[in-house]
């Protein structure tokens, strides 16, 4: 098996690792000549240095690839995406686009291509769950996915740490957040509805509006559906503060002569505050709750996840959750496990039996364990 890994960033470079171990053969392109040197330290894999933005045809690019894993950033990813469908490749997609991904479906059905999109933790493994429990409970009333990755120590004044790119941080705090209530589809300002909640072994965290629930709301039936982001109490305010003052404003205004777009000055200034320094650690805490009905009994499924930096590895949490949900299914793809021609975002993938097993059992190997707890409901 060749894997071709697109983007050598924090996750990306652990889904190098990730997939080169089982023995496979990977090579990973990117644009940055030191991001492939540091993996080329590391692992046995193949680096090529090219500008993805500036390749128009895939086809001699890809040549040779069995499966491809896009791991770009978010402002390139649907053409990134559609080029490598074009070359006829499956792929498996965690640059979580603002675009509507199945704008690509009738591409990616005449090339007969599989495409897992959105295959990361949250979108991604939540998704997985919910479509393996839509597989098996006669009707889904309610979907709530809580989700965030934090510092392990909180530090003043942002309390965060970005883990993946800043700049797909930021667009999470500024994209209307959509999500489904009464079955009709509601769009709210990120950063709005903030709560506290507590979560096992995390303690109490605020959660705000993003939009993360995509594709769910029009692939599951589901009368109420939300999705809402994870950060210490606090950082929701102090976020749109900036927001409101024109300092995530994608537009370019004038300075000096000069047209600068606000977001891409303040992801600058950010990126240095919110980089993990050496020694400091990450986690991930995730809960998803499914409420339906099976067998006329009402029931409530909550998964809980809380997973940390690895040491061992030195890898990040959230390149742990989200990396290694991603090389699950895409073991799965180049195995033939799951193959299905069009867009098919994770929940397509947890409606097939045994899939979210493999999953589950996959992130469990590598120290990745979720718990889950079944009730009855009045």
């Amino acid at each position: 098996m060749h894997y071709f890994v697109l983007g050598a960033g924090l996750v990306g470079s652990a889904i190098v690792r990730d997939l080169a171990q089982d023995g496979a053969q990977v090579t990973v392109i990117d644009f940055s000549p030191a991001a492939l040197a540091r993996i080329a330290a590391r692992t046995p894999a193949h680096t090529v240095q090219a500008d993805l933005r500036a390749t128009a045809d895939f086809g001699p690019l890809l040549a040779g690839a069995d499966l491809v894993v896009c791991a770009v950033p978010g402002f390139m990813g649907f053409s990134t995406l559609q080029k490598i469908i074009a070359a006829g490749k499956p792929v498996v997609d965690i640059s979580f686009f603002a675009e509507d991904p199945f704008a690509l479906d009738e591409l990616a059905r005449s090339r007969g291509v599989t495409a897992v999109v959105d295959c990361g933790v949250a979108p991604g493994l939540a998704n997985l769950i919910v479509g393996d429990l839509d597989r098996r409970l006669d009707r889904i009333e309610r979907y709530e996915c809580y989700v965030g990755g934090l510092p392990q120590v909180r530090t003043w004044p942002f309390e965060y740490k970005a883990v993946f790119s800043p700049i797909d941080v930021l667009e999470e705090y500024t994209r209307p957040a959509r999500f489904v209530e009464y079955g009709q589809p509601v769009v709210r300002p990120a950063l709005s509805d903030v709560e506290l909640r507590d979560f096992p072994g995390a303690g109490t965290l605020e959660a705000f509006n993003t939009d993360g629930l995509r594709t769910l709301a029009q692939t599951i039936a589901a009368p109420f559906m939300k999705e809402k982001t994870l950060r210490y109490p606090g950082h929701a305010n102090l976020m749109a503060a900036l927001r409101e003052s024109g300092f995530l404003a994608a537009e370019p205004i004038a300075i000096d002569g000069q047209q600068i777009a606000p977001l891409r000055v303040t992801a600058h200034l950010l990126f240095d505050q919110w980089k993990l320094q050496p020694g400091e650690r990450d986690q991930t805490v995730m809960q998803v709750v499914v409420e339906g009905e099976r067998g006329g009994q009402r029931v409530r499924h909550t998964y809980d996840l809380l997973d940390f930096y690895d040491a061992a590895t030195d890898v990040t949490s959230m390149a742990r959750t989200t990396g290694y949900t991603c090389t699950a299914v895409a073991r799965l793809v180049a195995a033939g496990k799951f193959r299905q021609p069009g867009i098919c975002p994770p929940e397509y993938v947890g409606r097939a039996p045994g899939c979210l097993a493999s999953v589950l059992d996959d992130l469990a190997q590598r120290g990745v364990r979720l718990t889950e707890r079944v009730e009855s409901t009045p």
